[in-house]
């Protein structure tokens, strides 16, 4: 029995490194330290401690092993990409209301709190001022827009 014990510990230990370096979503680590934890009641059992002692050193490593698995998702969550929050990229996909008819000429824009240059990305289907627009994307200080549609609307 203190055999599977010391198995089920190290099996958790490698699975708990595992996670650290294969994106696994914590499925790995999650795995390892229930494996730890079961290794731990195995091991003090074989080796003739209590129940008792059994208990108090699995909710330790349980404790441990969470604790880890949970600045590891931390430190993970912030390396992940974040929405663009400036620049060109940003821009692309915001919602806008034309201040000026946008046809086969360039019109106006109000997006993001300014005042733009737009043109259409759909020569054949103008837009009349005061129609919700989309930014499809930006050429130089000109917004590329088209008609929103009605389920980009709500907010």
């Amino acid at each position: 029995m203190t055999g599977l014990g010391i198995a089920l510990l190290l099996a958790g230990v490698i699975l708990a490194v595992a996670e650290a370096h294969v994106a696994a979503g914590g499925i790995l680590g999650a795995i390892g330290v229930a494996a730890a934890v079961a290794g731990t009641v195995l091991a003090v059992d074989g080796a003739g401690g209590g129940i008792a002692l059994s208990v108090v050193l699995a909710a330790v490593v349980a404790a441990v092993g969470a604790g880890l698995l949970v600045g590891v998702a931390r430190t993970v969550g912030r390396t992940l990409p974040r929405r663009v929050r400036s620049g060109r990229e940003a821009l692309i996909g915001t919602r806008g209301v034309a201040r000026a008819p946008i046809g086969p000429a360039p019109g106006r824009v109000l997006a993001e709190g300014s005042l733009w240059n737009a043109r259409t990305c759909e020569p054949e289907h103008p837009i009349e001022a005061g129609d919700p627009v989309v930014v499809v994307d930006v050429d130089g200080l000109t917004l590329i827009v088209r008609r929103a549609e009605p389920w980009e609307l709500t907010p």
